[in-house]
């Protein structure tokens, strides 16, 4: 049998209004999380990759307008945003940067988790680490966004923090964060409710994993 994690109940809550607000973007976006203060400066998560960016300064084609408390309002194309403490948004550009990359830095985030906004078939959805998961775990209702076929996929079970479930088990063509990306990844779809995608081991036993207080980083193995 395949399971997720069990701690599966600790990041609905501190994650999902944060974070659903990715799901409704187009398939071609740039993700901009704003992830905390360095003094003066908000550190944002510009498609991956952590920056400390000054209020009026732009980076990547996205400006920090105005920092104020847990809020930090940024300008991207042509459109201003306000990002609150932990969330994502979907901006411009794309999430996948050509797939070309190695090396993916993750902040910490709320609950000393790890996430962000990943692209899934060349669609943009917000995910979660979760090296407790066998493989990446989704929502049925998140695979229908997502635009994944069943016809092929397998009936199985997961293990879950509600004990064992009926689950369908399916291959995602790519999986890319930041410029990295992985192809041909196993997938769970799970029945119950989860606002984001979990991150498991089928896309992170493509990396070598360090962190450290502040940050997760993968590089991709040879």
């Amino acid at each position: 049998m395949n399971g997720i994690s069990r701690h599966s109940r600790r990041w609905r809550a501190a994650l999902a209004g944060a974070l659903l607000g990715a799901l409704a973007a187009g398939a071609q976006a740039q993700s901009v999380a704003f992830s905390g203060m360095l003094g003066d400066k908000a550190l944002l998560i510009i498609d991956g990759q952590a920056r400390a960016v000054p209020v009026g300064a732009t980076v990547q084609g996205v400006k920090l307008v105005k920092l104020d408390g847990g809020q930090a309002q940024i300008e991207a194309n042509g459109k201003v945003q306000i990002l609150r403490l932990g969330g994502t948004a979907v901006v411009a550009g794309d999430p996948g940067g050509g797939g070309g990359g190695a090396r993916i830095i993750l902040p910490v985030g709320s609950g000393g988790h790890y996430g962000g906004l990943a692209s899934i078939n060349g669609h943009p959805i917000p995910f979660m680490v979760d090296t407790g998961a066998t493989l990446v775990a989704m929502s049925v209702d998140t695979a229908a966004q997502l635009g994944l076929d069943f016809s092929s996929s397998t009936a199985t079970h997961a293990i879950s923090a509600n004990g064992t479930v009926s689950a369908r088990r399916l291959t995602l063509s790519r999986v890319t964060v930041g410029d990295v990306t992985i192809y041909n990844v196993d997938a769970m779809v799970l029945p119950q409710s989860m606002p984001i995608v979990l991150l498991g081991n089928s896309f992170l036993s493509h990396f070598q994993m360090h962190s450290d207080s502040n940050s997760l980083v993968l590089d991709k193995k040879n």
